[in-house]
């Protein structure tokens, strides 16, 4: 397939998949603002923006006041993470940028994917945080998750799975890998800042990714960090796992093959299987589990590079070799 249309495939699984894991957090941290202290809401904005890489308005989130203060600056802070179109890593601004890779390649998606992920994103784009906060915030970002959800449940069963459909896939994956990682990386290095340990932190870090339930089943009532932990990288079943999503990740690669540059392509091969084994083999072993987990970010950082370079942005040769 031409190389413009899996890289607008591939970006438009990354950044609708990005937009559900936002949402996802948003949805958590606005049940927050309800009836939590003030150091738990304090904690779960740090954490997202730590998680996105991203300067809060003003440069630091300060929420060590009353509840009066605290709802105003969670106002600014949801706004800037919801609708802001400067940030390109809003809500509204991965919706628009994956509803434009979409719009760009309506030729390799079913129509129905398309009138699905359009209808969603006018329905987003009219409203604001203002209509958003006289609501119920949480319902507006449980439903903006499920759309998100209910996109990928249609793409999988209207398109053809065929190059577009797993380079679809493969952006999802990829962006799933950047997502766990860096979110778990921001929970870790929150907790070591603070003299006491919270269960309450971990325990939304459970939620987040849907474990609540398995943790308990797994483990026990007690949430204890190093179990969370295993939990949220190790296990293969859990849908959002690091584990998980790197296999899928893998196992996508594995469908598409060698692209056009070769050695790009065995480099891509090299550092899934590295990526895997950090997961699959070395986490029960190793003590520095932090040191492992900035590894599994950095080069899932660095697999998207390969990925570009192998199927999307190669040298095209402008003249034909010489006939022998």
């Amino acid at each position: 397939m031409l190389s413009r249309t899996a890289q607008s495939l591939y970006w438009m699984g990354r950044y609708l998949e990005r937009a559900g894991h936002l949402c996802s957090l948003l949805r958590l941290q606005s049940e927050a603002l309800v009836d939590r202290p003030i150091r738990e809401i304090h904690f779960g904005w740090n954490r997202i923006y730590r998680s996105v890489r991203r300067d809060p308005p003003g440069g630091q989130v300060d929420l060590f006041g009353d509840e009066e203060f605290a709802l105003a600056d969670s106002f600014a802070l949801a706004d800037d993470l919801t609708f802001e179109r400067s940030n390109s890593g809003s809500v509204l601004s991965c919706f628009a940028q994956g509803r434009e890779n979409a719009r760009q390649m309506r030729h390799s998606i079913s129509p129905e994917v398309w009138t699905y992920l359009n209808a969603a994103y006018q329905r987003l784009q009219q409203q604001d945080l203002v209509q958003v906060w006289s609501g119920e915030p949480r319902s507006f970002y449980a439903a903006t998750a499920a759309e998100i959800t209910s996109f990928v449940g249609l793409a999988e069963s209207t398109m053809y799975h065929d190059e577009s459909w797993i380079f679809l896939q493969l952006g999802r994956h990829i962006e799933r890998v950047q997502c766990a990682a860096g979110l778990i990386l921001s929970q870790i290095e929150l907790c070591q800042t603070g003299e006491e340990l919270y269960e309450a932190d971990w325990t939304s870090l459970l939620r987040v990714f849907h474990a609540m339930e398995v943790y308990n089943r797994a483990y026990s009532a007690e949430v204890l960090p190093g179990q969370v932990l295993d939990l949220l990288v190790a296990d293969p079943l859990l849908p959002g796992s690091l584990s998980r999503c790197v296999n899928l990740a893998s196992a996508e690669i594995d469908s598409i093959g060698r692209g056009p540059r070769a050695h790009s392509s065995r480099a891509v091969q090299r550092l899934t299987g590295r990526l895997t084994a950090l997961i699959n083999y070395e986490w029960p072993d190793r003590e520095d589990r932090e040191d492992l987990l900035r590894e599994v970010h950095e080069y899932s950082g660095e697999l998207h590079h390969l990925i570009t370079a192998a199927y999307f942005e190669y040298p095209i040769q402008e003249t034909a070799p010489p006939r022998r």
